[in-house]
């Protein structure tokens, strides 16, 4: 994920991370402020699945245009 540009929209991003990813809470998006790696490790800790996984989810994610 762009990381510059998903800090810059970060508010109007979290709603839709919780609707892709609904376990995740809103602690975990305000710590994240926007890191992609952060929110890799939440995704591995929260769906179990490995982290290249949970990266390759939040780049189809970005690049699909959310």
């Amino acid at each position: 994920m762009n990381e510059d540009r998903i800090k810059g929209q970060w508010k109007q991003l979290q709603g839709k991370l919780k609707a892709r990813w609904g376990k995740l809470t809103d602690d975990d998006l305000k710590v994240a402020e926007g890191s992609s790696e952060y929110l890799a490790g939440k995704l591995q800790e929260r769906y179990g699945i490995a982290r290249d996984e949970a990266m390759k989810q939040l780049k189809e994610f970005d690049e699909s245009g959310r």
